[in-house]
């Protein structure tokens, strides 16, 4: 008469016996024995269970631990491998450990060592002429591991995945409502944050990869993959702090300041240039970004100024990179147009017809006034070019030479830059 409970063997299995006695036996009638060695095991050689409420251990591991053993002997009984829903209590708990913040490398070492010492007691018993029979208890063993790491990894997984859409929401939401001057102390207690003192309210430009305009590729798919490097270089760079809304060609980025924005030292925005240099460097395409400090409150209107200094860099050709409004400041306010605009750009309008007079006093303010400079730029003699620069002034009353007339020089050329854009 069997002693087991549940379905009966196959006729054609046979138990493993492991020194005169069945190894699911030997399993069972060790069980609360084996369920003090699996934990002593766990808290020794994973020290992230150390973690855990003491109740926890004595509670919730010690049922799951007793649990598996006898999934364990079962299989051994019967041959067949343990039904999946027996895994479900496996499941959750990995996906508990997730949600607790537990590795997943501990989360699955933890059912190694149960199942190792399950064997290490069963084979101790073992004598001359058990091979057979531990071998076969060693494949049980492999297939026993093979389903209770599945579902250890799927509920961990899981868990992780809704972890990390909830937090996505929670931080766009908290994004969305510092862009909108919405309830922004609410959304950053949703999202688990504290608002900054301050943010570096970045819009950014992102240029194509070469990829996207490749014959026979995807654009999109390009896109795509160079979106995901520019945003995990950022996620790095800013410990996963910032709040970016971002699409290939770009978008806003929030990076929280440690001061406000009348304090923020020369270093922090040094160390913001490098920011955009990094990830531009990351995604393999240029990136060009205007930037404005604000207060939470003022999130809204820093990002609308930080749009147009980007627009206004991106018009007046600056190079890829952070730029504030001192930077462009005299282009800036060329941009607004009015009637002073508008004489400014028409002191270089007879420097238009043929373009090669414009070309070269362009040449020699961005040269330092260096005349050879400017002869080697344009592959012209030095002569040459001091012809043209008396052509210039001959036409415009405006000597590159006269230092009073730099300013006047610099701003009709912004000035007319900022006409025709």
């Amino acid at each position: 008469m069997s002693h087991h409970n549940g379905p009966e063997p196959r006729p054609t299995w046979h138990i493993p016996v492991i020194g005169g006695t069945p190894a699911d036996q030997l399993l069972l009638a060790g069980v609360p024995a084996l369920v003090d060695a699996v934990l002593a095991a766990l808290l020794e050689r994973v020290p992230t269970y150390r973690r855990l409420p003491r109740e926890q251990l004595t509670g919730e591991l010690t049922r799951i631990t007793e649990g598996r053993i006898r999934s364990f002997a079962q299989a051994v009984r019967t041959g067949e491998p343990v039904p999946a829903a027996e895994f479900d209590a496996v499941r959750d708990a990995a996906a508990r450990r997730a949600e607790e913040g537990l590795p997943l490398d501990a989360v699955l070492l933890a059912h190694h060592l149960g199942l190792q010492i399950c064997w290490d007691r069963v084979a101790a018993r073992a004598q001359e002429g058990d091979t057979a029979d531990l071998v076969t208890l060693n494949r049980l063993l492999l297939d026993h591991l093979r389903q209770v790491t599945a579902a250890a990894g799927a509920g961990y997984f899981e868990e992780r995945r809704t972890m990390a859409d909830e937090r996505h929401a929670a931080r766009h939401a908290l994004l969305t409502a510092l862009l909108d001057g919405g309830a922004a102390e609410e959304a950053a207690t949703r999202a688990g944050l504290r608002l900054p003192p301050g943010y570096a309210v970045l819009v950014l430009s992102v240029g194509d990869h070469p990829d996207e305009r490749a014959e026979g590729v995807d654009p999109a798919v390009a896109g795509h993959r160079k979106l995901r490097r520019l945003r995990s270089e950022l996620d790095h760079r800013t410990r996963q702090s910032a709040l970016s809304l971002l699409s290939a060609a770009g978008g806003p980025v929030l990076v929280p300041l440690e001061h406000g924005p009348g304090e923020i030292p020369t270093a922090a925005w040094e160390r913001l240039a490098d920011l955009v240099a990094r990830t531009a460097q990351a995604a393999g395409v240029p990136v060009l970004a205007g930037a404005v400090a604000a207060t939470p409150a003022g999130v809204p209107a820093a990002a609308e100024l930080a749009r147009e200094i980007l627009d206004v860099a991106r018009a007046f050709g600056r190079p890829a990179g952070l730029h504030r409004l001192d930077d462009v400041l005299l282009e800036y306010q060329l941009t607004r147009p009015g009637h002073a605009r508008r004489r400014l750009a028409a002191l270089i309008e007879p420097l238009q017809p043929g373009g090669e007079l414009l070309t070269t006093l362009r040449t020699h303010l961005a040269g330092g006034l260096n005349r050879r400079h400017t002869a080697r730029t344009l592959h012209l003699h030095p002569n040459t070019v001091d012809y043209r620069l008396r052509r210039i002034a001959a036409l415009t009353g405006l000597d590159p030479a006269r230092p009073a007339d730099l300013l006047r020089i610099t701003a009709a050329i912004a000035a007319h830059d900022a006409e025709r854009a």
